[in-house]
C-alpha cells in the first residue's frame, strides 16, 4: 500500500541545481553539529582521549545515514530542504522507501568521491537528475510558495 505525503501539491516543479546545493550546505552544517556531539560524546566515554580508527567513523557514517533516511521517508525533507521549500520524492509523487534512501545515500557519497561529478551530472541531465536521483528513482522537486490566508 503506498504512502503519501501529509500535503500533496499539484504545482510542483523540479528544483533548482542552485536551490540543491544550498539545502546541501545547510544540511551539511547540521551534521558537522551532530558530528561534533557523537564525538564529544565518544570522548567522554574515552576518558578524554581522542577517538579515531574505522569503528567511530562507521559509527559517523551509520548515524549519517539514519538522518538523512528519517527525513527522506517521513516528509521527503531534510531540514535545509525545509528551508529551501525542496521535497524528494519517487517520480511517481510518493514518499522514499528504504532501500530507495539506501541507494540515494551510498550513489550520493560516490557522487561526492567522483569529485562531484555525480552532482555536476544534475546540468547535463534535461530532468536535473544527479545520479543518486537516477539510481534511486527520485527526484526532487519545488514546493509553491504558502499562501497566507
Amino acid at each position: 500500500m503506498p504512502r503519501h505525503f501529509r500535503q500533496a501539491y499539484s504545482d510542483v516543479t523540479t528544483a533548482s541545481p542552485l536551490k540543491r546545493l544550498l539545502s546541501l550546505v545547510y544540511d551539511g552544517m547540521i551534521l558537522i553539529a551532530l558530528w561534533m556531539v557523537i564525538g564529544m560524546i565518544a570522548v567522554s566515554l574515552n576518558d578524554g582521549e581522542a577517538v579515531q580508527g574505522p569503528l567511530f567513523k562507521s559509527v559517523l557514517l551509520v548515524i549519517t545515514y539514519f538522518f538523512l533516511s528519517f527525513f527522506w521517508m517521513r516528509s521527503g525533507q531534510t531540514l535545509g530542504m525545509l528551508a529551501w521549500r525542496l521535497r524528494i520524492q519517487t517520480l511517481a509523487g510518493e514518499p522514499l522507501n528504504p532501500t530507495q534512501t539506501l541507494l540515494r545515500f551510498f550513489t550520493g557519497m560516490l557522487s561526492i568521491a567522483c569529485f562531484g561529478l555525480g552532482f555536476i551530472w544534475m546540468f547535463i541531465n534535461r530532468d536535473r537528475q544527479a545520479w543518486h536521483d537516477l539510481a534511486s528513482g527520485s527526484c526532487v522537486v519545488q514546493l509553491p510558495k504558502q499562501k497566507k490566508d
